[in-house]
């Protein structure tokens, strides 16, 4: 009889795992849309504004005045 208990356990085991692969294998799939080792065409298409240049006619900012010497 003892036989017969672990026979079945092995077998309702290797049922679990057999279960548990097929399902890792369909979620691979969906994951992957079917293409799990081909390659892949990606075309990326950036486009930028061009920049603008500062006026040309601009000033520069006055140099700092240094700070009164004078003591009281």
């Amino acid at each position: 009889m003892a036989d017969q208990t672990s026979e079945r356990s092995s077998s309702g085991l290797a049922f679990v795992v057999g279960g548990l692969v097929v399902a890792v294998i369909v979620l691979a799939v969906a994951i992957f849309g079917g293409d799990l080792f081909g390659k892949r065409d990606i075309d990326v298409d950036v486009h930028v504004p061009p920049t603008q240049s500062a006026p040309s006619n601009s000033t520069a900012p006055a140099p700092p005045t240094p700070p009164n010497s004078t003591q009281q």
